[in-house]
């Protein structure tokens, strides 16, 4: 059981740490987002994300009492201000009624379900909240604020991947293991920027090829300015969120000789030796600006098609 208990917590930690970088670039940078959710500050759970083998252990261990509860509360965020813990098993968030909502035992389907409907109420209005906690019902209205709309996922696993799928982030637990939290935030920040700028629409309105077929023929040239339109903008969600730009470079210097180099680089993706550069240039460009939030270009562009441009977005590496 202490074993248990140790990795339930290590999770519970792994996962909290990416929420509270997702809370910080979510609600810093609402005003370049064109989709919002109401910035709540909870890291949901369901005990239907663990294996049959720990399934037991783990409603035990977090108190389980409904669905989904609340694996951590962020700090300073209105969920805290309103009183809301860790462990507090979720009945209603605001017309949302839990165990009302889909989903298959054993799968997450409840769980992301839940994140959709409560990332659907309006994103600046008084949401009650009714939980139990330890068995005693509670009862708080918290007041959010307005955040983009993204979940940020935690992946478990000693792999390096990192993806956006337009509504959620996803990245392993790796890169927490192995990355400064800055480092890390730059990451996010690079994935979260497809989200934003709504790339995979975009991408599958051209027709692209995804997975393996990303590297060849017609794909490539649009995946490149996606991927250097990301890295443009990564930087400004970084300063607008209170970390330091040179982040993304610091990322990209340790990550990219090791993970993105040689036969591990993709056709679909500049040099990362290229994109360091066109990330200095940027972050250049960027220190000059005193406005906040900073607001590039690249947002008003966002609903345009990819035109395949990717060379005059990229500076070599000399």
């Amino acid at each position: 059981m202490g074993q248990n208990r140790e990795t339930f917590e290590a999770v519970r930690e792994a996962d909290l740490t990416l929420a509270t970088i997702g809370w910080r670039l979510a609600v810093s940078n609402a005003p370049l987002c064109d989709r919002l959710e109401p910035g709540i500050g909870l890291q949901l759970h369901t005990p239907d994300q663990f294996d049959s083998a720990s399934r037991t252990a783990a409603q035990a261990h977090f108190g389980f009492a409904t669905p989904v509860a609340v694996e951590g509360v962020i700090a300073g965020s209105p969920a805290e201000r309103a009183g809301l813990r860790r462990d507090d098993s979720l009945v209603r968030v605001g017309s949302v009624d839990i165990a009302a909502l889909p989903g298959k035992p054993a799968t997450t389907q409840r769980l992301v379900a839940t994140q959709l409907a409560i990332a659907a109420l309006a994103p600046d209005a008084p949401v009650e909240v009714e939980a139990i906690r330890a068995g005693v019902p509670v009862k708080v209205t918290i007041q959010p604020v307005p955040a983009c709309r993204t979940r940020f996922e935690l992946l478990l696993g000693s792999s390096y991947n990192a993806s956006a799928d337009g509504t959620m982030v996803q990245i392993s637990s790796q890169f927490l293991e192995e990355y400064t939290p800055d480092q890390v935030a730059a990451a996010v920040a690079h994935e979260f920027s497809h989200n934003i700028l709504h790339h995979r629409d975009r991408l599958e309105a051209r027709g692209v090829d995804f997975g393996m077929l990303s590297g060849f023929g017609a794909n490539v040239k649009y995946f490149r300015q996606t991927e250097l339109q990301a890295d443009l903008l990564s930087v400004y969600l970084l300063a607008n969120a209170g970390y330091s730009p040179h982040a993304s470079i610091d990322f990209w210097k340790r990550f990219g000789p090791s993970k993105a180099g040689g036969i591990f680089r993709s056709r679909s993706h500049p040099h990362w030796r290229d994109r360091v550069a066109t990330l200095e240039a940027e972050i250049a460009k960027l220190e000059t600006i005193s406005a906040r939030p900073m607001i590039p270009s690249l947002i008003a562009e966002r609903s345009q098609p990819l035109s395949g441009d990717w060379q005059s977005l990229l500076i070599r590496k000399k």
